[in-house]
C-alpha cells in the first residue's frame, strides 16, 4: 500500500510539470477546489449529509408568491456540488462586463456553456456535469453518457436524452440547417451516430475508435437543444403551413432561417436554457442581460443553489480601447474576453488597480502568437498563388521579420519570438521546431527572393512579379484585434526592406470572418491560439484562413474545392483521424509533433511573437475567481466555475 501511495505522489508531482489529462476518479479521498461532484459522491467522500437546500432571496420571494415550485423540486435527484475556490459565497449582485455585439456571441458561450462533462480550470481532471457518469467501450468506438435525472430547462421542462437526440438527428444531421456535418463528430470522414438508450442514457457510436471525444466534450462542447420548444419551428414536427405563417411574420424567407434564429439565445430571449443565467435580452441591445436560472442544477457544499450572483449585465461597446477605459474607471467587474491580449495596456491596467478597485489576473495562455500571418495557398490571383506556394518565398518572408522589435514595440518586451506552434508547457512542444526561421536575416531573405526569380524591381524599389506587376500583398485584419493590426503594420515595414509591398486592410470582424471562407483574401493576420488544445482550436489544421479551397476539398471528400498537396492531406489525416482516434496520450503527442514539424518546414502560417500568459480583470471583492495556475483553454472562462463567483460583503 505504501508503494502505491508513493507512486501516486510521484504522479501528482508530475502533474505540475506537464499537462496531463486524467478523468477524475470517484474513489479519490480528497475534494479538489473548483471540482464538481455528484451529491452522492460528495456525501460519501466527506461523510457529511446535505439535509437542506437553500436558494437566493429573489427566488424565495417567487416561491412565496406561488410563481415557482420549492427549491427541492427544482433541483435534480442528485445535484452537482461545486467546491468553491475560496469559500462558500453570498447571494446577490450584478457582474458588469462589456462585449462587441452580435459577432461576439462566443464570449458569453465560453463563459456559461454547460457540456455533458467538464474539465477543471487547469485542464487536468474531467468531472461530471449534465452527465452523472460515462463509460468508454468497444475499444473506444462507443461512449455512453448517463444523464443526471431531474435536470430542468429554465422554463421547468425536464432535460432528457430526447434533447440530445433531437440536436443530433434534427439539427446537425439536417442538411438545410447544417449543410456540412460537424467534422469533430467524424472519424476518417465517417460520421458518428448518437443513440437514445433510455430517457437518461445516450450513446455516441463510431465506426472507428474516437479516443479524443471525452476531451472534446469536456472542453465545453454543447450537444443538445430544447426539443419541447424548438419543434414548433421544425417541419418534421409541425405542419409546414403553420411554420410558413411564422416565417412570414418574422420576416424570413425559409423555415430554416426562422429555426436558426429561434434556436439562438443571442437573438431569442424566449429560448429555454440550462445555463446558470438565462438571457433576457438580445445581444444586439445596448445591454445584454442574463438573470439567474431558477432551475440551475448545481449547489455548494452547504446546499445553497447556485449561482450566487443574481445577474450579468454586459454593455455593448465599440472597441477594446473603451473596454480598457471602463475597467480603469471601475465599470467592469470581471472580464477576460478581448482584454486578455491587450498587452500594450498592461502597464495602464496595473497602474490604475486602486482607482478601478480591481486586480489584474494572469492566466496561463494558449495563445502562442499574438499575430500570425496566414498566406492564402488558394488565392484567386494565380501569380500570388504560385508565390505563396513556394516554400522558399514563405521562408524569406519569415526571416525578414524583425521579431525582437515587435516584442518591444507592441508587446512591451513581454513576449518571445516563435512560429507559434505549441505552448511550452505542452508535452509535444519542441523548441527547435517552434523557433525555425525566426532569426532576423534580411540579407539572406533578399538573396532567397532573388534566387527564385524575383530579381527585378520597379522605380520605387519593390520587386516585380513574373507578370511584370509590382509584388503587392494585401493583409486582411480584424479591427477587434488591435495587437495583430499593430504587428501587421510593422511587418509591412520589414517586408518593404525585402522589396515586397504589403498593405494592411482593416475591417470589422463579421466581414473579416466571411471573407476567408469565400476565398476572397490574399493573406490575413490573426492570433494563433491553439497552443494548449491543438485538436480543439485547430489553427494549424487545413483551415479557411490559409487554404480555403484545399479545406473545401478535404471537408467534402473531393466534391468541391481544389485537391491539396500530399503534406496538407497528411495534416488532415492526423487531425481528423489518427490523433483523435488513438486512446494513447503518448501516441497523440507523437502525432502532434509531426503536425508541428510539417508547419515548421512549410510555414503556411508565419508566427511572430507570443506571450505565455493572458490577462483578466476582476473586482477585488469578487471572490472565488481562480488565479494561481488557472489555464486559458477552450473551456475558459466557463471552467473557472463563474456560478460560484460572489461579492464578499
Amino acid at each position: 500500500m505504501k508503494g502505491f501511495l508513493k507512486i501516486c505522489l510521484i504522479l501528482l508531482i508530475g502533474l505540475s510539470l506537464t499537462i496531463t489529462f486524467i478523468p477524475i476518479s470517484f474513489a479519490q479521498r480528497e475534494l479538489v477546489k473548483g471540482g464538481q461532484y455528484n451529491l452522492s459522491d460528495y456525501e460519501r467522500l466527506t461523510g457529511k449529509k446535505v439535509t437542506k437546500f437553500n436558494e437566493a432571496p429573489m427566488l424565495a420571494d417567487l416561491v412565496k408568491q406561488g410563481k415557482l415550485p420549492p427549491v427541492e423540486r427544482r433541483l435534480p435527484d442528485d445535484p452537482l456540488v461545486v467546491i468553491p475556490f475560496e469559500e462558500v459565497g453570498q447571494y446577490g449582485g450584478t457582474i458588469r462586463q462589456t462585449h462587441l455585439g452580435m459577432g461576439d456571441a462566443t464570449g458569453w458561450y465560453r463563459l456559461t456553456h454547460e457540456p455533458l462533462i467538464y474539465f477543471d480550470e487547469n485542464r487536468r481532471n474531467i468531472y461530471p456535469n449534465l452527465a452523472k457518469s460515462w463509460k468508454v467501450s468497444d475499444g473506444g468506438k462507443i461512449v455512453t453518457f448517463y444523464l443526471r435525472k431531474g435536470i430542468k430547462w429554465s422554463d421547468g421542462t425536464p432535460f432528457t436524452a430526447d434533447d440530445i437526440v433531437f440536436w443530433f438527428e434534427d439539427i446537425i444531421s439536417n442538411k438545410e440547417l447544417t449543410p456540412t456535418f460537424p467534422s469533430w463528430l467524424t472519424i476518417g470522414g465517417k460520421p458518428g451516430v448518437v443513440e437514445k438508450v433510455d430517457s437518461y442514457t445516450v450513446r455516441f457510436r463510431f465506426s472507428e475508435p474516437y479516443g479524443y471525444l471525452i476531451e472534446r466534450l469536456a472542453d465545453g462542447q454543447e450537444v443538445y437543444a430544447p426539443k419541447h420548444y424548438l419543434i414548433q419551428f421544425h417541419p418534421k414536427y409541425t405542419p409546414r403551413e403553420k411554420i410558413e405563417e411564422l416565417v412570414k411574420k418574422a420576416g424570413f424567407n425559409f423555415w430554416y432561417q426562422l429555426f436558426v434564429s429561434k434556436s439562438n439565445w443571442a437573438e431569442n430571449p424566449e429560448l429555454p436554457e440550462l445555463r446558470a443565467w438565462k438571457t433576457t435580452t438580445t445581444l444586439a441591445q445596448q445591454y445584454h442581460i442574463a438573470e439567474r436560472n431558477p432551475y440551475y442544477f448545481k449547489i455548494d457544499p452547504q446546499g445553497n443553489q447556485l449561482p450566487y450572483v443574481d445577474r450579468f449585465r454586459r454593455e455593448l461597446v465599440s472597441s477594446t480601447e473603451i473596454m480598457i477605459m471602463k475597467a480603469i474607471s471601475g465599470e467592469i467587474d470581471f472580464q477576460c474576453r478581448h482584454i486578455w491580449n491587450q498587452y500594450s495596456s498592461y502597464p495602464l491596467l496595473m497602474e490604475n488597480r486602486e482607482k478601478g478597485d480591481y486586480r489584474v489576473i494572469k492566466y496561463v495562455g494558449s495563445e502562442t502568437s499574438t499575430a500570425g500571418i496566414f498566406l492564402n495557398q488558394t488565392c484567386k490571383d494565380p501569380v500570388l498563388r504560385s508565390l505563396f506556394r513556394n516554400k522558399l518565398f514563405r521562408r524569406a518572408l519569415s526571416i525578414g521579420i524583425k521579431r525582437d522589435d515587435i516584442n518591444v514595440l507592441v508587446l512591451l518586451g513581454l513576449g518571445e519570438p516563435a512560429q507559434g506552434l505549441l505552448s511550452k508547457i505542452h508535452p509535444a512542444y519542441v523548441e527547435s521546431v517552434n523557433k525555425a526561421y525566426t532569426e532576423y536575416d534580411p540579407i539572406k531573405a533578399n538573396r532567397i527572393l532573388d534566387s527564385i526569380g524575383l530579381n527585378k524591381r520597379d522605380k520605387d524599389g519593390y520587386r516585380l512579379r513574373p507578370d511584370g506587376k509590382t509584388l503587392t500583398v494585401t493583409i486582411d485584419a480584424s479591427t477587434h484585434h488591435q495587437p495583430s493590426m499593430d504587428i501587421a503594420q510593422l511587418v509591412v515595414g520589414y517586408w518593404k526592406q525585402l522589396g515586397v509591398k504589403a498593405e494592411v486592410k482593416p475591417m470589422e470582424r463579421s466581414l473579416f470572418e466571411t471573407r476567408h471562407p469565400a476565398n476572397e483574401h490574399e493573406a490575413l493576420v490573426f492570433s494563433i491560439a491553439d497552443g494548449l488544445s491543438p485538436l480543439i482550436d485547430q489553427y494549424h489544421a487545413p483551415h479557411t484562413r490559409w487554404c480555403p479551397l484545399w479545406y473545401d476539398w478535404l471537408n467534402t471528400g473531393g466534391k468541391t474545392g481544389e485537391e491539396p498537396p500530399r503534406e496538407v492531406k497528411r495534416l488532415w489525416e492526423i487531425y481528423t483521424k489518427e490523433a483523435i482516434s488513438t486512446t494513447s496520450a503518448s501516441r497523440r503527442n507523437v502525432l502532434l509533433k509531426e503536425i508541428m514539424r510539417l508547419h515548421s518546414e512549410n510555414l503556411w502560417i508565419i508566427g511572430t511573437v507570443g506571450i505565455p500568459w493572458m490577462m483578466g480583470v476582476a473586482k477585488k471583492n469578487l471572490r472565488n475567481v481562480p488565479e494561481t495556475g488557472a489555464i486559458w483553454h477552450p473551456g475558459s472562462p466557463g471552467v473557472f466555475r463563474p456560478e460560484q463567483f460572489f461579492y464578499k460583503k
